[in-house]
This record gives C-alpha cells, sequence and structure tokens, in this order.
C-alpha cells in the first residue's frame, strides 16, 4: 500500500512596492497600518497584526494573525513567524488595537512584545516596535523605552 503525504509548498509574489510607504518612524507606521485598518471594528474588536518590512522598511504587506474579543485575542508566536519567514521579511512591527480606547499597555500586552523580541533575534528579524492603537493615537513600545 502506498502511504501519501501532502507535499508542502512555499511560494512568494511581492506586489510592486510603493517606495512612498518607506516606515521611518512609529507615526509612518501608525499611519500606514490605520490606513488599512477597519474602520468598523477599530473600536469593538480587538485584533493582532504584522507589518511585514523588506531591507529597506517599505511595507511587504499588513497581515491580521488573529481577532478576538472586546477586550483580548490570541497570538500565536509560530504562526506569527511563519508569516514572516515565508514572505521574506527582514523587519517587522506588530501592533494591535485596543478597542477600550486606552493606549498604555497591559502585562501581557509587554510579555507577548518581550517573548516575539526573543525569537525575532534568533531569526535575524529586525523586530522594530510593537504598537497599541486606536483612531485617535497610538502606543509606541519603541519610542516609550519598553
Amino acid at each position: 500500500m502506498k502511504s501519501s503525504i501532502a507535499e508542502i509548498q512555499i511560494f512568494y509574489s511581492p506586489k510592486k512596492m510603493n517606495t512612498n510607504l518607506k516606515v521611518t518612524s512609529s507615526k509612518k507606521a501608525f499611519e500606514v497600518i490605520l490606513s488599512s485598518w477597519n474602520n468598523n471594528t477599530i473600536e469593538l474588536l480587538e485584533e493582532f497584526k504584522v507589518l511585514l518590512l523588506n531591507n529597506s522598511n517599505i511595507p511587504l504587506g499588513l497581515y491580521t494573525l488573529s481577532k478576538g474579543g472586546m477586550t483580548a485575542t490570541l497570538v500565536d508566536i509560530r504562526v506569527l513567524f511563519s508569516v514572516a519567514l515565508k514572505s521574506c521579511a527582514t523587519a517587522m512591527i506588530t501592533v494591535h488595537n485596543h478597542p477600550s480606547g486606552k493606549l498604555h499597555p497591559s502585562n501581557p500586552d509587554i510579555e507577548i512584545y518581550k517573548k516575539i523580541k526573543e525569537v525575532a533575534k534568533f531569526h535575524d528579524i529586525n523586530y522594530l516596535d510593537n504598537l497599541i492603537i486606536t483612531p485617535q493615537g497610538y502606543y509606541s513600545f519603541m519610542d516609550e523605552g519598553i
């Protein structure tokens, strides 16, 4: 009897990059991310996304890792890094919204940031920042020295 297993395929098909979107600051990252966020859910459900960047800090794309409830969402680091590695990203910025409107990180926010930072270093991916956003503004872990 012949055994059949699935063939794993990995491919990458980038679109022409918009060099005007070069991310040079947390403010620019916030603007790029907010322009792609669904305005109908940003104050309703918490979502966790990753902005994947090339070596020139030009976005390769924005990936929605998870959508949760009003107060939390799950972050699976294995899925996060499978996406980052498959896209050949050399840098990334993680971001999640706080439907409550509060821009300060919770203890779980800080813990997941530290965990992602450690894994990114292992994979030689430059983890530029972690943002918490609302329609009115953002909180940057790097700007705040976390």
